[in-house]
């Protein structure tokens, strides 16, 4: 998972409005401005600067009048700074938007540093977490910054001077855009919303909150018992919901005995999302559950230090805290919703701000990928090589994969002697990049701007917000070295990583850093987390190597979109009942959750009323954040077609170069090619036809 944070105070600040939208607001929230305040302070920039910028000093003073509140002044100071700042020659314009890039660079670089430090207790294992941490992190020195550079009118010159574009005229004419042209349209969308610090402030501490639960949402799989009685799982494991889960579900395919151990974990997952799990499971050593029959007592072996049994074990189920979690952000982000009069919800901001490609349009993509034929031909290749029928856990098989060929034991092994710590990682970094196809020189300059952290959580990659800062990978690492989860994680990181490095120091514009949206980034941390093995040096030579990939990538994709489209209708579930309680959202959820098994997977599986789904941590503290998984998928696999042949380091860099430009363009420009799911539906009916005929 990437955080990205340049601009990251913005996620309830910015909007983009077509040109025509005025914001209506009561007389208390903002001072009217008139219709013939703008129609004077028009026809007299008109007279100064000519007839031939009108339609651009309109627009302009109409976007300044659309975010002048009373406290800014009355009509006679709105039509004052009208006058006294618009420009009207293109070389002054180049320089303003030049100091804005300089100036954000700071002001924004430092707050994403400050907001990461504030963090760290919280996010890095390095000691116990205090009280005194929580208040910390959940603290935004950013928070204020944009009411700010509206009352020292920064904002408003950049509003009356740059058109701010829609959705619709981006598409349209950003093929056409100059790179300086892409900069100042980003620049303006910066100012597109005035939303109060206040609340910016509650978005902040709703976010850090539940990210704070995920984080240590842990289970001690050695005190999870069969209902005899057994220990399935060695002594000391810990894995964090739903991350570690998941990967040692897929690890156990590895294993002639997993099957047992795979249905464990599938009942584990289902408890946590009905909240039927007892709380006093949840990151706790000192207690053996039975998920089956759902009882706890007191642990009878002691595999962590100091966790010494309780002489009494309460089995009072986790009090819905989960859904509790996400109502806090669905309320928080509401309140902003007034402030984006065009998007007046979120899901409007993810798809048409963050993503820029309608919410339709994804939830086609996603259904195309589905229903598609070749998904149940897969199904029925992985039913002959397991040898059994589906399971619901299925979903997450990975026996395409070559792994699948050694133990997690033996990949553990292998990895902790290589990587006993952070710095280790961090140390073979040149070499890792190196043998990807990165230059000598890349890899020397990735590096050194790369920081590798011992994460609480599951790890994630921190990006940077200034040139001069440093992105961070954090993954978890446990004291007796890093395990293959780690690793992999890690992997997958470390892409992130070097697209955020890539798209910061090597862009042309800053204003443009970064990649269309967040699925562009996760595609290139899929593209390296597939070569994981390889840099091991274990790669198997195997000519059916690539269709068993693109079988391996479909089923991925099958799986993640079924759960974005959960994310995506839990969310309009919300807004449909915004008073709702946590139970109430738990049972939508868990509804929702059997409504896409029964649509997309019952079909296939054989099995209805499924609710493996609603598991993923990333739709509790990631604000619909999991469409970008599968678009991730889709988009890494057009980016491997293309680079199969090509040097990965030349055109990564390349690629990261076109930064924050909209989806479509960029994928023209990179591949040559529209953003579809055709290439990995052809090359998996081609796959089949080979393995499968």
């Amino acid at each position: 998972m990437s955080k990205r944070i340049f601009f990251v105070i913005f996620t309830a600040s910015m909007l983009w409005l077509a040109p025509s939208c005025i914001r209506k607001v009561g007389v208390n929230d903002m001072h009217y401005v008139q219709e013939r305040h703008i129609a004077a302070v028009v026809a007299d920039l008109v007279n100064k600067h000519g007839e031939a910028q009108r339609q651009r000093i309109e627009r302009g003073v109409r976007q300044v009048a659309q975010m002048w509140q009373q406290q800014d002044g009355p009509p006679e100071a709105f039509m004052d700074f009208c006058t006294e700042h618009f420009v009207g020659d293109t070389a002054t314009l180049a320089q303003i938007t030049e100091r804005y890039e300089r100036n954000f660079e700071s002001i924004f670089g430092h707050f994403a540093e400050m907001g990461r430090e504030l963090r760290q207790p919280l996010d890095l294992d390095v000691g116990p977490i205090l009280p005194i941490d929580y208040l910390f992190a959940e603290f935004s020195p950013s928070a204020h910054v944009m009411e700010d550079l509206f009352q020292k009118r920064i904002a408003f010159v950049a509003l009356l001077n740059f058109p701010l574009f829609s959705l619709e005229e981006r598409l349209a004419l950003g093929p056409q855009w100059t790179r300086q042209q892409w900069a100042q349209a980003r620049l303006v969308q910066t100012f597109a919303a005035r939303v109060p610090a206040a609340i910016n402030q509650r978005l902040s501490e709703a976010y850090v909150s539940a990210d704070d639960y995920i984080n240590h949402y842990n289970i001690f799989m050695h005190h999870v018992l069969t209902e005899e009685g057994e220990r399935l799982f060695p002594a000391g494991m810990k894995l964090i919901s739903h991350w570690n889960l998941r990967d040692e579900l897929k690890a156990q395919y590895a294993n002639p005995e997993g099957l047992p151990r795979q249905r464990m974990i599938q009942r584990i997952m289902e408890r946590i999302i009905t909240q039927e799990i007892p709380a006093v499971v949840i990151n706790n050593p000192a207690v053996d559950w039975k998920p089956v029959s759902n009882t706890v007592a007191p642990a009878a072996v002691q595999d962590v230090e100091g966790a010494a049994p309780p002489a009494k074990v309460e089995s009072t189920p986790e009090p819905d805290r989960r859904y509790a979690h996400l109502l806090k952000i669905f309320q928080a982000e509401r309140e902003a919703d007034p402030y984006y009069p065009t998007m007046p919800t979120l899901m409007d901001r993810r798809f048409q701000r963050d993503r820029e490609i309608p919410e339709a349009t994804v939830e086609e993509l996603f259904k195309q990928v589905l229903t598609s034929p070749a998904v149940a031909r897969t199904a029925r290749l992985i039913e002959k090589r397991l040898g059994r029928p589906l399971e619901p856990f299925d979903i997450w098989y990975n026996g395409f994969k070559p792994r699948s060929a050694y133990s997690e034991a033996e990949l553990d092994k292998i990895v902790g002697k290589r990587y006993p710590h952070a710095r280790a990682f961090e140390e073979d970094m040149p070499r890792i990049l190196q043998k990807l196809g990165f230059s000598a020189e890349q890899a020397r300059f990735l590096s050194e701007k790369i920081t590798v952290d011992p994460a609480r959580g599951p790890g994630h990659a921190w990006e940077p917000g200034r040139r001069a800062d440093q992105a961070h990978l954090r993954t978890r690492i446990p004291p007796t070295g890093m395990n293959y989860k780690g690793y992999n994680i890690a992997i997958h990181e470390l892409g992130h990583n070097c697209e955020q490095v890539f798209s910061l120091n090597k862009v042309d514009h800053t204003l443009l850093r970064g990649v269309p949206n967040t699925a562009f980034t996760e595609a290139f941390a899929f593209v390296f987390q597939a070569r994981d093995l390889e840099l091991l040096g274990l790669k198997q030579k195997d000519p059916l190597a690539e269709h068993l990939r693109t079988l391996d990538n479909l089923w991925a994709t099958y799986e993640i979109a079924g759960v974005a489209l959960v994310d995506m209708r839990v969310w309009h579930w919300m807004y449909e009942h915004p008073n709702a309680k946590p139970a109430e959202l738990k049972e939508a959820t868990i509804a929702i959750a059997k409504e896409v098994w029964n649509e997309f997977y019952a079909p296939v599986f054989g099995q209805r009323d499924q609710l493996l789904l609603a598991i993923y941590s990333h739709m509790i503290d990631a604000g619909l954040y999991l469409p970008d998984y599968p678009l991730g998928h889709i988009i890494a696999f057009q980016i491997e077609q293309y680079l199969a042949n090509k040097n990965l380091g030349q055109e990564m860099e390349r690629m990261c170069r076109l930064g924050s430009i909209t989806p479509e363009a960029w994928m023209r420009a990179a591949v040559g090619a529209p953003l579809s799911a055709q290439p990995l539906l052809e090359a998996a009916e081609r796959a089949l036809s080979v393995l499968a005929p």
